[in-house]
């Protein structure tokens, strides 16, 4: 049975997640099943606690939860920019530049193949482009970031959650939305 005025903000990713009942990695809690809507309902670092459809709520690694498309902007009103995706673009091209030349200097028989895991050894990329969005990985940072074209944002990330430290600046905040925190 559903909460009364649940609106899910993210899901699990297919993979499902790990949960916490407090923000430490030391007190594991029954894992989220794969695909299930969860709303978003605050953050403290790279944790977030959730709220099931159930009512149950729960702390997980918010950067690997999958964000839900919001309500499209109203009429008129100018699309917020955040960070730029072109940074990104430029890298994943410069890299993929770099496999490609060495792609062609193999084939060639310029290179043999240690030369050839050598010269393309740390060489790392992913993109998915679909119509208007697309996914990069940013191998600086081990985290896949979305765009729309206007708007960058961490998808999800390879590392683990790190423990609340008390920092300030990793202080709780809430997440609003139209029906409220």
């Amino acid at each position: 049975m559903a909460t009364p005025g649940f609106r899910p903000t993210h899901v699990v990713p297919s993979r499902g997640m790990p949960a916490w009942e407090v923000p430490d990695p030391a007190r594991p809690t029954i894992p989220l099943d794969a695909l299930l809507p969860v709303q978003l309902l605050e953050r403290r670092g790279d944790w977030g606690r959730v709220l099931c459809a159930n009512g149950w709520s729960a702390w997980v690694d918010a950067r690997h939860l999958v964000a839900v498309p919001q309500d499209p902007p109203v009429p008129d009103a100018a699309p917020a920019r955040t960070a730029d995706p072109r940074p990104h673009l430029a890298r994943a091209e410069q890299t993929l530049s770099r496999y490609r030349s060495a792609v062609e200097d193999l084939a060639a028989g310029g290179l043999d193949g240690e030369s050839f895991r050598n010269r393309t050894r740390g060489l790392r990329i992913g993109v998915v482009v679909e119509g208007e969005h697309v996914w990069l990985y940013d191998a600086d940072h081990g985290r896949w970031v979305y765009a729309d074209g206007l708007r960058l944002s961490t998808f999800t990330t390879d590392e683990a959650p790190r423990a609340d430290t008390g920092d300030p600046g990793l202080a709780a905040t809430r997440v609003v939305t139209p029906d409220g925190p």
